[in-house]
């Protein structure tokens, strides 16, 4: 577990993908960034999904919970870690609308790229976000990462074509 000043990330597990992990998954607002979109899920999609991932060697898939309830309120994922380069992706999602905007996005991608530094040992954190999440791409830009690169028109969002930018953290 991983603990911080608002927040924990512990991997996450099926048993807690749930009915409201689900709602999450089907929320427009929620998943309009997501490459997953084009889905829908049941939850035992989303069950297996998770018991893929806790088995791979190339991922590590945390829950964000909230420590003065215990809520479930999100995922952070480090993926396609890559330890002869030492570098891999996060990606995030806050899937529970009352805590967007609350700092946790930040805090939860402080203590991925912490873990993922220090545990990991891995030199690079890099990740892509759809231009029009501003909320997502100030979590990042509040976590130390830096823009690096932008490409146009690149992602299919809400019947258009978005800019994709690129960003990063070294240790």
């Amino acid at each position: 577990m991983l603990k911080g000043e608002s927040i924990f990330l512990r991997i996450l597990s099926p048993g807690d993908v749930d009915e409201k992990y689900l709602n999450w998954m089907h929320d427009d607002d929620v998943v309009q960034h997501l490459e997953s979109r084009w889905r829908s899920y049941s939850i035992e999609d989303l069950k297996e999904y998770v018991r893929i991932v806790n088995l791979s060697q190339r991922d590590v898939f945390f829950g964000i919970f909230v420590i003065k309830t215990g809520e479930h309120v999100g995922n952070i994922k480090i993926g396609n870690i890559d330890q002869i380069h030492r570098f891999a992706d996060v990606g995030l999602l806050i899937g529970e609308a009352s805590a967007r905007g609350k700092g946790y996005g930040t805090e939860a991608i402080l203590l991925a790229c912490q873990y993922a530094f220090e545990d990991l040992n891995l030199n690079k954190i890099v990740a892509g976000i759809y231009a029009i999440n501003v909320g997502s791409f100030k979590a990042f830009l509040k976590a130390g990462f830096r823009e690096v690169g932008r490409l146009h028109r690149h992602r299919f969002c809400k019947g258009e074509y978005v800019d994709e930018i690129l960003v990063e953290k070294c240790r």
